[in-house]
């Protein structure tokens, strides 16, 4: 059966996002996670839904992408598909052909697992690495010690609150309540958390967003963020330490995340609380077409 490239719409959104849980191991190379989705999901379905790609045969989906961006495509490929060449094949002609709807003309990425035959093949085709990134994990099968400080789950009433930590935390930020309703309402959030962690005085200072894929599955962190003005004070460390918490809280077997290597304070706060760090990772990029 031939390769069928597709855009799943609202209603096949969660087959999507089932099959991503499903793929979801520990030991698996740093991947599209359920949680990614939940995350973009902040900007509504309709929108999540046109930034879904999916590849099938015969009915049965082997490959989802997700245009994080105008030029950013991250792609995950079912594990025993890793290999597959006629995918793989498939693959490189549809991300290299602006025509055929995924990546437009200009510079563009693309995130896929390591050791994936798509990235072997996009290499021959003259794509470059591009910069490293640095996945981390925490196994989950021991106790996950007290943060020592206050952390609140956020419910709709806390929304502003949530809201308010997210643009203090990253530059350029436009996370509304509205946004934060709108992901809350996605598929990808029905087991997922967002936490807020609180400083002796009562202030919000950092805030995390934890996505479980199941039980015995890997959880991710996306995103984690401290307040601009109440930074170097261990808040980071803290709320990384409830996400992980709240994790196995939710029956996750490791909770994950990936950070530009080059953002060294952000590699030192996940180790700091217990993440390990992996081997780095790198997207691939064209610079034109």
């Amino acid at each position: 059966m031939a390769i069928a490239l597709g855009k799943p719409g609202v209603d096949g959104l969660g087959e999507a996002v089932g099959v991503l849980r499903e793929w979801q191991y520990d030991g698996a190379p740093m991947q599209l996670h359920p949680g990614d989705l939940g995350w973009f999901w902040r900007l509504g379905a309709e929108a999540t839904a046109a930034a879904v790609r999916t590849w099938s045969r015969d009915g049965q989906i082997l490959a989802v992408g997700l245009l994080d961006g105008p030029g950013l495509l991250r792609l995950t490929i079912a594990p025993d598909a890793q290999r597959d060449t006629e995918l793989a094949r498939q693959l490189v002609d549809d991300v290299t052909e602006p025509a055929r709807g995924v990546l437009p003309e200009g510079k563009v990425n693309i995130e896929a697992q390591t050791g994936a035959l798509v990235q072997d093949l996009l290499f021959e085709d003259g794509w470059n690495a591009d910069e490293p990134w640095t996945p981390l994990r925490r196994d989950l099968r021991e106790p996950v010690k007290d943060p020592g400080v206050r952390i609140e789950v956020v419910g709709p009433k806390q929304a502003h609150v949530f809201a308010a930590v997210h643009r203090a935390a990253f530059d350029g930020s436009r996370f509304t309540d509205e946004r934060w309703h709108a992901m809350a309402a996605g598929l990808p959030y029905a087991d997922a958390r967002c936490l807020v962690a609180y400083d002796d005085q009562g202030d919000a200072v950092a805030a995390v967003t934890v996505w479980p894929a199941g039980p015995g599955r890997p959880g991710l962190l996306e995103p984690m963020g401290v307040h601009r003005e109440h930074r170097r004070h261990g808040y980071g460390k803290a709320i990384t330490v409830a996400a992980a918490a709240a994790l196995q809280e939710l029956g996750s077997s490791s909770a994950n995340v990936c950070t530009p290597s080059s953002n060294a304070g952000a590699v030192a706060t996940y180790r700091s609380a217990g993440f390990q760090q992996r081997p780095e990772v790198r997207d691939q990029y064209r610079d034109t077409y």
